[in-house]
């Protein structure tokens, strides 16, 4: 395995593991935490895209990062009253 295999699988189950979160009722889908795993896991797979490209993937990513940031500045958002 070299490293950006590793990088891209640990960006694969910080993904899994907020979707668990979410689906066990472990991490509500509006905490903050949950768009930051998915927005790290998200350029942790495009960071191993860059060796090994695959247009599909990084277009998915792309998507992935876009819509955790707008869950953080949504999140942000509720905690300043805004």
């Amino acid at each position: 395995m070299t490293i950006p295999d590793f990088i891209g699988l640990l960006g694969v189950a910080l993904v899994l593991f907020a979707y668990w979160g979410v689906q066990t009722e472990r991490l509500p889908a509006k905490d903050w935490r949950f768009s930051a795993v998915n927005g790290i896991g998200a350029i942790l797979i495009m960071v191993s895209l860059f060796f090994t490209f695959n247009l599909a993937s990084f277009v998915i990513e792309v998507f992935w990062l876009g819509i955790s940031v707008y869950g953080l500045w949504k999140a942000w958002m509720r905690r300043s009253g805004a």
